[in-house]
């Protein structure tokens, strides 16, 4: 991938792993563009980087997904990465029915849905751009998954075999496809259930985790890992 001269956008860009990416990709000198559903945090991250462009979103809401599309084609027309990171996870206990899973936000709608129909929108937009690239976010525990968050272990599993086919079908049509797979990182993912797990290891940092995807990204590594996730088995080969 080429690394400079971009403009990207970036889901869930304000915190965590995406504002890691959203800083190394700013200091590679790309133009990012960053949303998220807190406007707050949005403003957070563009008072440190006052050159970042932000953008109010609920990734799962399909109108908003359609009027972010139609914003950011018509505000920054040569936009050409695409990184799917938004994200939520939560503690559910699948024997009480559909209390748990009803009770909080929608992993579904949020880990999977949202980067299927925003690359779906923006694919169009991406096929006549130069250097176009695809990057979805999905975890370790695609790989190796842990029975108290079952539903976003099921949806990373599925956004991981989703960039599989996505990459085959966009193999001949100049669009490059990553997978980005993250280990534990210290971030505000579902902190609620680590506490209740009473986690001894936050995680590595964002920034140390940004690093090895722009090092990954720079070498067309297609499936990137890192620190624990680096010996789970590829799918991919480099093109």
């Amino acid at each position: 991938m080429k690394l400079c001269g971009n403009t990207a956008l970036i889901t869930g860009g304000a915190t965590g792993i995406g504002f890691a990416l959203a800083e190394s990709l700013l200091a590679a000198g790309n133009k990012v563009i960053i949303c998220g559903r807190r406007e707050d945090r949005l403003h957070e991250a563009q008072k440190k980087h006052p050159e970042l462009q932000i953008r109010v979103c609920d990734v799962a809401d399909r109108e908003e997904q359609k009027k972010l599309y139609k914003w950011v084609t018509s505000e920054f027309p040569d936009m050409n990465v695409l990184i799917n990171n938004a994200g939520i996870q939560r503690d559910i206990d699948l024997s009480k029915g559909l209390e748990d899973i009803l009770n909080g936000g929608n992993e579904i709608q949020i880990n999977l849905e949202a980067p299927i129909l925003l690359t779906a929108l923006f694919i169009p937009h991406l096929l006549c751009k130069e250097n176009p690239v695809i990057i979805n976010v999905s975890s370790g525990l695609a790989y190796r998954p842990m029975a108290e968050v079952p539903i976003y272990c099921a949806t990373k599993i599925a956004v991981h075999m989703y960039t599989q086919l996505l990459r085959q079908q966009l193999s001949d049509r100049g669009i490059k496809v990553f997978e980005v797979i993250p280990p534990v990182v210290d971030t505000e993912l579902n902190m609620e259930g680590r506490k209740k797990r009473r986690m001894p290891f936050k995680g590595i940092a964002p920034g140390e985790f940004a690093e090895a995807v722009i090092k990954g990204l720079e070498k067309d590594e297609f499936e990137i890992r890192y620190s624990m996730t680096a010996g789970f088995k590829p799918a991919a080969k480099k093109e």
